[in-house]
């Protein structure tokens, strides 16, 4: 798996419906492709960054043909 450090500048809050509302994907919250409110400018496009989480910590991710790139953030 391949990992990428991104900066505060590639990043945008771009929340869906029930994240406005202070809902979660799941029922327990817990899940391993959950939506986040985020976006990561990456090879000059905008990806969904995702993230696997189960019990109390996560890992966050964008899909990028296929492939999955750990976000890690540098700020």
């Amino acid at each position: 798996m391949k990992s990428i450090q991104f900066e505060e500048k590639d990043v945008i809050e771009v929340p869906l419906w029930y994240h406005k509302r202070g809902l979660y994907q799941t029922a327990s919250g817990y899940g391993q492709k959950l939506v986040t409110h985020w976006k990561i400018r990456w090879n000059k496009k905008l990806y969904r960054v995702y993230c696997c989480i189960f019990s109390n910590s996560g890992t966050n991710y964008i899909i990028s043909k296929g492939e999955t790139i750990t976000v890690n953030w540098g700020y």
